[in-house]
């Protein structure tokens, strides 16, 4: 006899975290359709002699840097933060820059993930954006949306290696003048991104927005929610913020 599929019945839960480090893409917002038609455009741009199809890109971009998928499809001579020749527009600072721009209105927000940024940030609870995405990328999407915008930003460019290393949570972490240790939440959607997280000795709440069920309980976060909307701020006092979760993964 199988056993019963998990369901997203557990009752309210409070916990306290020093602070908050959310990632963007699939946690913030859902931009996967501006994703594809950007995928689409750079794979005709960079050279439709690679005979690379944006849907196998979008298969294994999620969650990773652009410079990291460039390097795998171009070669790494050829993925670079800069443009560096005149008229050369491929790379990644500036492509992802134009993304916003171009694609504004095909990315949605989260459910729930304005009502929470407004909370924190309204509190002055300490919060801050660890992402695979550029700084051009993540300002733009934050300004077409127009959603709160944290005192501190992780992206791409900061760090040598992408997720699942823990390099960017750590250095989010250090931003808040945190230490290992301390009771950290990282919010992701993507395994690499929950086991850069875990890896960087934080809490992780895993959202099921981009990939599946199975895939999110395999990298093994402490808790599991459908989206934002289960996450909601209970207070903030004596340097902690109290989230109530609710209606998370029951995998009993």
């Amino acid at each position: 006899m199988s056993s019963p599929s998990p369901t997203f019945s557990l009752p309210p839960q409070k916990v306290a975290f020093s602070g908050l480090l959310f990632d963007m893409d699939g946690t913030i917002i859902d931009s996967t359709a501006a994703i594809e038609k950007h995928w689409e455009a750079q794979v005709l741009l960079i050279g439709g002699e690679l005979g690379v199809d944006p849907k196998v890109i979008l298969e294994t971009s999620h969650g990773k840097r652009s410079i990291d998928t460039l390097k795998l499809i171009t070669g790494p001579e050829k993925a670079n933060w800069e443009c560096t020749l005149p008229r050369h527009k491929s790379h990644v600072k500036h492509m992802e820059g134009l993304l916003p721009k171009l694609y504004g209105n095909d990315a949605t927000e989260i459910p729930g993930a304005r009502a929470l940024l407004d909370s924190i940030t309204s509190a002055k609870a300490p919060w801050a954006i660890v992402t695979s995405g550029t700084t051009p990328l993540v300002t733009g999407w934050l300004s077409v949306l127009k959603l709160p915008r944290p005192e501190h930003l992780v992206v791409a460019e900061d760090v040598e290696n992408g997720k699942p290393d823990p390099t960017c949570y750590e250095m989010g972490r250090d931003k808040l003048g945190l230490k290992r240790g301390d009771e950290i939440l990282v919010l992701e959607d993507s395994p690499a991104g929950i086991q850069a997280g875990k890896a960087a000795g934080c809490k992780v709440l895993g959202v099921v927005t981009s990939h599946t069920v199975e895939q999110i309980i395999a990298a093994k976060p402490d808790f599991i929610v459908q989206d934002l909307s289960s996450v909601k701020m209970a207070g903030f006092e004596d340097g902690k913020v109290t989230l109530e979760i609710s209606n998370a993964l029951d995998l009993q």
